[in-house]
């Protein structure tokens, strides 16, 4: 839930809001995890919505793959069709494109597609955690260049906010020679069609956390950095990350050059995309970015990387909801099954 209702795009429909992405080894191949915010409740996934998996093959911060996931109107027992199509080159970034069906289905099952896909949709535990009070307080000493204030955190008993959550999830996993390559990006985008024809981008997310510190909810920036592509990020947003990083790291003492750290998080950060060698060990950790895993700690990561002080929010993936399963579709079970309309 690292990107929970970030902009005010996202809260007009709860069920097009991506609060995370995750990518890693799975039993069969690369595995890819959209995560739909749960305050959507088990009302699913929007009908006239484009899910979009977007991978970019050759690191210019364009889409080169896209897997894109549509779903169909709730039936009576609460589940939906699913259709997964792969969209190549040019394709990949034109949403009038049809691409080629690779994996059709229901959410709530495992879907075997073409080619050795696999595919799951539907509610799982959410596996993100986070201690409100410092998560608040670190936003807040970023976006103002104050000093970090944890005094309102209570040490002794840190609580994840998103504990007892579920997920409205889609879980792709697809054989690595999909990609001819071995090494990849990827973020995951929501997107709706507009009453003039075209296609309006929602949401997107890759890297945890990036839009929720340091563009505040509920303002322009925030909503606009959704709508926006990896590729336009360090052009339009890299010199606002690196003032409020050189002033932040300023401010708190933690480094000797600032504007030069502040460069630094810049170049880490943008274009903002979750970075993957295809067949190693996920991990997102502070010595070592490569992709995600469901249970690395990456509010830490992030904390420290802004604020270049280590910070332990004294959580860990047992935080978590549910128990994660060991095979496909890897997240856990949800804590409660969703009810039927």
């Amino acid at each position: 839930m690292s990107h929970h209702l970030d902009s005010p795009l996202a809260r007009q429909d709860k069920r097009l809001d991506i609060s995370d992405v995750y990518l890693f080894r799975g039993t069969s191949g690369t595995v890819f995890v959209i995560n739909v915010n749960p305050l959507s409740g088990s009302d699913g996934f929007h009908p006239e919505a484009l899910y979009e998996f977007k991978i970019d093959a050759d690191g210019d911060a364009v889409e080169d793959i896209t897997y894109r996931a549509t779903f169909g109107a709730r039936e009576a027992d609460g589940r939906q069709s699913i259709e997964i199509r792969r969209l190549d080159g040019p394709d990949a970034r034109n949403r009038d494109a049809t691409g080629v069906t690779v994996a059709t289905g229901r959410t709530e099952e495992e879907i075997l597609g073409e080619a050795g896909v696999r595919v799951w949709a539907g509610l799982a535990g959410d596996p993100f955690f986070i201690e409100g009070s410092v998560v608040g307080a670190v936003v807040k000493a970023v976006t103002t260049g104050s000093p970090l204030n944890l005094d309102g955190w209570d040490r002794d008993n840190p609580q994840n906010v998103f504990s007892g959550t579920n997920v409205s999830a889609i879980v792709l996993e697809v054989p690595d020679a999909a990609f001819e390559t071995t090494s990849i990006g990827f973020w995951g985008t929501s997107v709706l069609p507009t009453d003039a024809g075209g296609w309006r981008q929602i949401n997107r997310c890759a890297q945890p956390l990036v839009n929720t510190i340091f563009n505040p909810d509920d303002t322009e920036r925030s909503s606009e950095y959704n709508t926006t592509q990896p590729r336009e990020d360090r052009v339009i947003y890299g010199a606002l990350v690196e003032k409020l990083v050189a002033d932040v790291v300023g401010v708190m003492g933690t480094h000797q050059n600032p504007a030069g750290y502040g460069r630094h998080v810049r170049d880490l950060l943008f274009p903002d995309i979750l970075r993957y060698e295809i067949g190693t060990t996920a991990e997102f950790t502070p010595n070592r970015r490569n992709g995600r895993s469901l249970t690395d700690c990456t509010p830490e990561v992030m904390f420290g990387l802004v604020l270049n002080t280590p910070i332990a929010m004294g959580l860990d993936p047992n935080s978590a909801t549910g128990t994660l399963r060991t095979g496909f579709p890897y997240l856990s079970p949800p804590l409660l099954v969703a009810s039927t309309p």
